[in-house]
């Protein structure tokens, strides 16, 4: 799926709309990618003459690549809330020019709780993993 694909579900929006593609890989799997081009909001500060993807950015991307999970529920409305962050490691850093890819895989769904396995790799190379926790909520005032 492109970025008009996903906005038809997932439900953030410019800035924060982070993946380029996303898809379904297996039941209960997905991935999707990001190609970092330098002028994204979240490198303006971070950090000056060496820009830096922030850790928390990766998590967010991981996360929006798993709403391919529950891509229904979002549809009908529903919010996509972090509840929680466990285990999570950076394990290299993310420059301009590279291309983040995504796995995630759900471990377990009950209700609106979701707990999600999830990493982000450049070239192969493994930048960030760790299991989140979401909780789908729906959406308006």
């Amino acid at each position: 799926m492109n970025r008009d694909e996903i906005r038809a579900f997932l439900p953030h929006r410019e800035p924060m709309l982070l993946m380029d593609e996303a898809f379904p890989v297996n039941p209960g799997e997905a991935s999707g990618s990001c190609l970092i081009h330098g002028d994204e909001f979240f490198l303006q500060g971070h950090f000056p003459g060496f820009p830096v993807v922030p850790g928390v950015i990766l998590c967010e991307m991981i996360a929006q690549s798993a709403g391919v999970l529950v891509m229904d529920k979002l549809k009908e409305g529903f919010l996509p809330l972090f509840t929680g962050i466990e285990k999570v490691r950076f394990r290299r850093m993310v420059r301009p020019g590279d291309r983040v890819v995504t796995q995630c895989r759900m471990l377990r769904a009950s209700g609106s709780l979701l707990k999600v396995a999830g990493e982000a790799r450049v070239n192969g190379e493994l930048c960030a993993d760790g299991v989140f926790l979401l909780m789908l909520t729906k959406g308006g005032t």
